[in-house]
């Protein structure tokens, strides 16, 4: 069996991720220009040193649909998408593992009902089921890396199932940062329309989800 960092280091490190990611946010204070300055230039090293960005800020916790709707501003749609879907499966698989060899001990004490039927599906079709939930976002983002980490789904299946059931939303997101210079533009329309059939998506299965839930043993 493989030996494990204490718990405390684990919340060590994200506290010091919190701590970083809470002084871009309160004492910096980036604006549009201070974006554009820091990742729009440079070539190729803008989109890189973003991706990395995103990466951190998804391990703290950090929501990231602000993070994709300013990559299409930067990047454009396709950029955009392409910067954030690499960033965030980064970060969520950084995340995945931080849980399960730092923390994965307190979070199973805590993890209550969901979180025991989470690991009843993803310990079966795991690639399936993780694929569903990052299509359709019942399960925030930030939440579900964590709590997959203290689940039996593979490394494997949690990164394909991640990086690509992430696509769809990264790609509207992105399209609305893009496109909010011009809300009337058919980029902009398109890409509301898809983020709003995700939303409804994720309230008609989070609908069907709550039975199986509720029947589950206690």
């Amino acid at each position: 069996m493989r030996e494990r960092l204490p718990p405390v280091a684990a919340l060590i490190a994200l506290g010091v991720l919190l701590a970083v990611a809470a002084t871009v946010a309160i004492v910096l204070q980036p604006s549009q220009e201070d974006l554009e300055d820091a990742f729009g230039g440079g070539g190729a090293l803008g989109p890189v040193v973003y991706a990395a960005v995103y990466a951190v800020l998804t391990v703290a916790l950090v929501p990231g649909l602000p993070l994709t709707l300013a990559a299409g501003a930067l990047y454009g749609a396709v950029g955009g998408a392409a910067v954030s879907v690499i960033g965030a499966s980064i970060g969520a698989t950084a995340a995945f593992g931080l849980a399960r060899r730092g923390a994965r001990d307190s979070v199973e004490r805590v993890r209550g009902e969901r979180l025991a039927a989470l690991e009843k599906r993803l310990g079966g079709k795991g690639l399936l089921t993780l694929l569903t939930l990052r299509l359709v976002p019942v399960v925030p983002f930030n939440a579900l890396n964590y709590a997959a980490g203290a689940t039996s789904i593979g490394v494997r299946d949690y990164v394909i199932a991640t990086t690509f059931g992430i696509i769809p939303g990264a790609v509207a997101y992105a399209a609305l940062g893009a496109g909010l210079d011009d809300p009337a533009s058919p980029l902009f329309i398109g890409a509301a329309a898809l983020a709003i059939a995700l939303a409804l998506a994720a309230r008609w299965f989070s609908k069907r989800l709550e039975p199986a839930e509720r029947d589950e043993p206690g």
